[in-house]
């Protein structure tokens, strides 16, 4: 006959499973406001950036204060903090089988974040230098070269003057 779990063992799985449900709330949250942050830069809608941003880093906190409850709760049970600490909590607690499958359903949506974050880094990157370009063709290039002096300045225009003397 099987053993049954302590009470304090499934009263730690629940407060796990808690944890873990509540990142992947805001993970999916997160994973939304990348998927929204993607089509702004797709299509040139940048005017609302700097509040998708805001939304963004509010979020991230959420997920850092929600990671460090779980790595408390590994350090509880003597466990260290990472990928292994969480194999040796589930290996301890091999009856908390739906944990795991939260667990993992976390795990996916971070890596579904993290490729997200990725193209967004690089539709910014590539817009960067899209600006970059026509300020170059706006100002001349040689203009464009001169903007900033070798100590991060602003330098000032190129000798030339419009005359009022013409």
């Amino acid at each position: 006959m099987a053993e049954k779990p302590e009470a304090s063992e499934l009263s730690e799985a629940a407060a796990f499973s808690q944890i873990v449900d509540s990142e992947i709330a805001a993970a999916q949250r997160f994973v939304a406001l990348l998927e929204r942050e993607q089509q702004m830069l797709i299509k040139g809608e940048v005017d609302d950036l700097l509040d998708l941003v805001r939304e963004k880093n509010g979020i991230a906190a959420e997920l850092v204060r929600l990671a460090a409850q779980r790595k408390r709760l590994l350090s509880a049970s003597g466990l260290p903090d990472d990928r292994q600490g969480m194999a040796a909590w589930f290996a301890a607690h091999s009856g908390a089988s739906s944990v795991h499958s939260v667990w993992s359903a976390l795990l996916a949506v971070a890596g579904q974040a993290r490729e997200l974050n990725r193209v967004n880094g690089e539709l910014i990157q590539e817009r960067m230098q899209n600006n970059a370009q026509a300020l170059e063709v706006l100002l001349g290039s040689n203009a464009a070269a001169n903007l900033y002096g070798p100590d991060g300045q602003s330098a000032p225009p190129s000798g030339r003057r419009i005359s009022d003397s013409a």
